[in-house]
C-alpha cells in the first residue's frame, strides 16, 4: 500500500515547463516597457513645461522696459505739469510699441485710442489709470513708432489729469504697462520748492 501512494504521488508531481516559463517572462517585459515607456513620458512631459516656462520668461524678461537717466518734472511753480522720461528696451529684445494715445483735453487717454503702452498715476490720494504720453525718439533709430532694440524714446507724462494737484514733498507712483512684461514702476517725491524743471529723487 505504501509503494502503491508513493508511485501516485510520483505520477501527480508537476513542475513548470519551458513555455509557461516563457510566457512569465514575457508578461515581466511587457509590464515593465509599459512602466518605462510611463515614466520617459512624464520626464519628457516635464521637460517640455520646464522649456516653455523658460522661454515665456525670458520673452517677459525680453519685453520689459528699462528707465534710462534722471527723472525730469515740468511745473508752472505751483504744481507738477508733466514727467520726462527715458525709456528703453531691456536686455536689448523684444521690439514695443510706443504709439500714443489720444488725449481727451483733460490729461488722460481717449477711450478711441489705439496705445498698448498704459501709463497709470498713484499716490497716497488717487490712483488714475490711463494718463496721456508722448514720446519721441532720442538719437539714431528709424523713425516708427516701435521701440526696437538700441532705440531710446523720451515720453512726456501729463499729470494734469490725474486728480489732484502734485505739489511739494509729494511721493508718486508712475505704471508703465507694456503689452507684454513686466511693469516699469518709477516712484518719485517733488522737492521742497517748484522751479520750472526739476530733477525728482
Amino acid at each position: 500500500m505504501l509503494k502503491r501512494l508513493v508511485k501516485t504521488m510520483r505520477r501527480d508531481e508537476r513542475g513548470i515547463t519551458g513555455l509557461e516559463t516563457a510566457i512569465i517572462l514575457i508578461a515581466f517585459v511587457v509590464v515593465a516597457s509599459v512602466f518605462a515607456y510611463t515614466v520617459l513620458s512624464a520626464g519628457i512631459f516635464s521637460s517640455q513645461k520646464g522649456q516653455e516656462a523658460v522661454y515665456t520668461g525670458l520673452q517677459h524678461a525680453r519685453s520689459t522696459l528699462e528707465l534710462k537717466g534722471d527723472v525730469v518734472a515740468v511745473s508752472n511753480g505751483t504744481a507738477v505739469q508733466s514727467l520726462v522720461i527715458c525709456i528703453a528696451s531691456a536686455l536689448n529684445g523684444e521690439k514695443i510699441d510706443v504709439t500714443e494715445p489720444t488725449d481727451n483735453g483733460n490729461g488722460t487717454a481717449a477711450g478711441n485710442s489705439t496705445n498698448v503702452v498704459v501709463v497709470s498715476y498713484a499716490s497716497k490720494n488717487v490712483r488714475t489709470d490711463d494718463l496721456a504720453w508722448t514720446a519721441a525718439q532720442l538719437g539714431k533709430g528709424n523713425g516708427d513708432h516701435m521701440l526696437d532694440p538700441g532705440e531710446t524714446f523720451e515720453m512726456t507724462i501729463a499729470l494734469t489729469g490725474v486728480g489732484e494737484a502734485v505739489g511739494t514733498y509729494q511721493t508718486i507712483d508712475i505704471e508703465i504697462k507694456p503689452p507684454v512684461g513686466s511693469v516699469l514702476i518709477v516712484e518719485r517725491t517733488t522737492p521742497a520748492a517748484l522751479a520750472k524743471y526739476m530733477i525728482l529723487h
